[in-house]
């Protein structure tokens, strides 16, 4: 008799499917062009704190950056830069870039940089909405609004990303509405939304993540 496949055992087999994909590209313009991924945070850089939440959670990790490549690729994982790289294109061409590498899986898992919280269980509640509605793109939604850049993706939509970026779109939630997108409640995780645009919120989020508070 064969066993039955139960939604966990679908929700493992995806997890390991999944290519994590931390966002670095931007310019952070209100940080005075600090590279942010690069920017230390209780002693060590950012990203750093950020790879240690998602490694456990990806079957593989790639950082997108479009600067400081050498001091990026010291955290011994691959490093690519934005498709039409130099344009600074936003978060959408980081997750085109990363959807086309040779080393990536079915799905990629985009966050970002600057968002020290991250849920231990992002991938997992992500898949879950995705195969429960036979969707193609899963995004974390906090309870007031959704969080784009924190998306589980099927690869396999990177033509069509790469025509929307091509015609000169942006607009992360115009393309994700002509898809199969499904909103993910973490309604009771607020603090993953926090990230850090200027030092003020670099000081208070590092006196949260001193204090040890998670995103939940």
């Amino acid at each position: 008799m064969h066993k039955a496949i139960t939604s966990m055992d679908n929700n493992k087999e995806t997890m390991q499917n999944i290519t994590g994909v931390i966002l670095a590209g931007g310019r952070a313009k209100r940080m005075g062009g600090q590279d942010k991924g690069l920017v230390s945070m209780l002693g060590q850089p950012m990203i750093k704190l950020i790879i240690e939440q998602l490694a456990p959670q990806v079957n593989h990790i790639i950082i997108n950056a479009n600067r400081n490549i050498e001091q990026y690729q010291l955290f011994n994982y691959p490093v690519i830069s934005d498709h039409g790289s130099n344009d600074f294109y936003g978060p959408l061409a980081g997750m085109l870039s990363a959807m086309q590498d040779k080393k990536a899986s079915d799905f990629i898992l985009s966050v970002p940089c600057d968002g020290p919280f991250l849920p231990p269980d992002l991938s997992e509640r992500l898949i879950s909405e995705l195969l429960n509605h036979n969707a193609d793109i899963s995004v974390v939604h906090d309870g007031k609004r959704m969080q784009p850049v924190f998306a589980l993706i099927k690869t396999s939509l990177a033509d069509s990303l790469r025509d929307y970026l091509d015609n000169g779109e942006r607009k992360i939630d115009i393309w994700y509405k002509q898809h199969n997108t499904v909103l993910a409640d973490f309604s009771d995780c607020k603090d993953i939304s926090l990230n850090i645009n200027t030092p003020d919120e670099l000081q208070k989020l590092e006196q949260q993540l001193s204090e040890g508070k998670q995103a939940c």
